[in-house]
């Protein structure tokens, strides 16, 4: 079967999760003896489209205008030209390339132009994975209104989103439970989780010894990495900071870039947190390197979330085999998974008091360790790229789109 995956940010040049989620679920395609080719945006480009290839996988970069680090009106416009631009400059390789099925991921919601020309040329399914209820999480934190232009405009995108899915791949349970609530004529959806290959799978990788380049030797390090934005609501994890100035040897580290990154470099720098580090993002193998180094793997989301994601880094944690400590908003299940795997200990966002009891528990070595064994053993269980690939093909089987 030729598989081609859309997906707005990929390997090498990502430094976000969904670009090496979307790298393994290519792989394990591949793996199982399918064509894949993935189309994916790139700002700096020269030419109208180019393809190349990494680790056997076929890649379709077309130009687009730039939608990560920039003013929010010009990714907004750039986004919304995604599809034009993507059929603009692969219209004639689309047309000499018929694929079997098409695997789509959001965000971003600007995807369907592109997925309905596609479906029309190939008569092939496809399947959404969704990652982000887009606009839902910037109205319930008050980013935009309920009634505003923005939001009515988003909604009208997000609709013809799902309705150029045969299938929709959703995050989590309670997600699905939200999801199928809120969207009653929607009956195509199945839960699927985030996904990562077993860490001996990812061989590549630039050595960089961050003990010895900060001077952490001895220290027991808790890491952030990946987005540092308003939907993960930094103040968590920098009041813990905070609280922790007067334990020893404990030493907090954030790595990656977003729209609170500002905030999280202000506020080190304002209250002298002298045991964290900021630093820019960096690129995937290298982050994979720091993440073999790390004790404590940290996430948050805000609490003002109706929706209940799974963040991507948490399997980057699970990867390399450290306990997870994070916070959540009221009623997200993925603290059920991670403390029923006694991987790690998650609180309810804005819970500082427990947050910090955690974190303290988690200075005990021997407990680390049994932790991190038990993220190995959910990855392997709950978060297979192998299953999640599987179930891709048996979803579109069921429904009949696929022979």
């Amino acid at each position: 079967m030729k598989v081609l995956i859309i997906v707005d940010d990929y390997l090498p040049k990502s430094i976000k999760v969904a670009g090496k989620m979307m790298h393994e679920l290519a792989l394990e395609f591949l793996h199982l003896g399918h064509v894949v080719t993935v189309v994916t945006p790139d700002p700096d480009l020269k030419d109208s489209y180019i393809l190349d290839e990494l680790d056997g996988i076929k890649i379709l970069r077309f130009r687009s205008g730039r939608i990560k680090n920039v003013s929010k009106p010009i990714r907004l416009i750039n986004e919304i030209l995604l599809s034009f631009r993507a059929v603009k400059a692969l219209s004639h390789w689309f047309n000499s390339n018929h694929h079997d099925l098409i695997v789509f991921y959001s965000p971003t919601i600007f995807w369907s132009g592109l997925v309905r020309y596609l479906k029309k040329i190939w008569k092939t399914p496809s399947y959404l994975i969704l990652r982000d209820f887009f606009p839902q999480w910037v109205i319930d934190n008050g980013i935009i209104g309920k009634h505003s232009i923005l939001a009515y405009l988003f909604r009208f995108y997000e609709r013809k989103l799902y309705a150029s899915a045969d299938v929709i791949g959703i995050q989590s349970p309670a997600n699905l439970k939200w999801f199928s609530e809120t969207n009653p004529n929607l009956l195509n959806t199945q839960l699927l989780y985030n996904w990562a290959s077993p860490f001996g799978d990812n061989k590549k990788m630039v050595p960089i010894d961050i003990r010895k380049k900060y001077n952490l030797s001895d220290r027991i390090i808790f890491f952030y990495g990946g987005n540092i934005g308003h939907a993960q609501d930094m103040k968590n994890l920098l009041i813990l900071a905070e609280r922790m100035l007067t334990v020893q040897k404990v030493q907090f580290i954030f790595l990656g870039a977003g729209d609170e990154f500002q905030l999280v470099q202000d506020t080190i720098k304002n209250k002298n947190l002298s045991n964290c580090l900021l630093l820019e993002s960096v690129s995937q193998d290298v982050f994979t390197s720091i993440l073999t180094q790390i004790d404590i793997g940290l996430f948050t989301l805000h609490p003002d979330h109706k929706t209940h994601n799974f963040p991507g880094k948490i399997l980057g944690y699970m990867q390399v085999g450290v306990p997870i400590l994070g916070a959540v908003n009221q009623g997200n299940d993925l603290r059920i998974v991670i403390e029923e795997g006694k991987a790690g200990f998650v609180s309810i966002a804005g819970d500082h008091e427990t947050l910090y009891q955690n974190a303290v528990t988690l200075l005990d070595t021997k407990l680390r360790k049994t932790m991190g064994q038990n993220a190995i053993k959910l990855l392997d269980t709950t978060f297979s790229v192998n299953t999640t690939v599987k179930k891709i093909i048996h979803s579109l089987t069921k429904e009949k789109v696929l022979p």
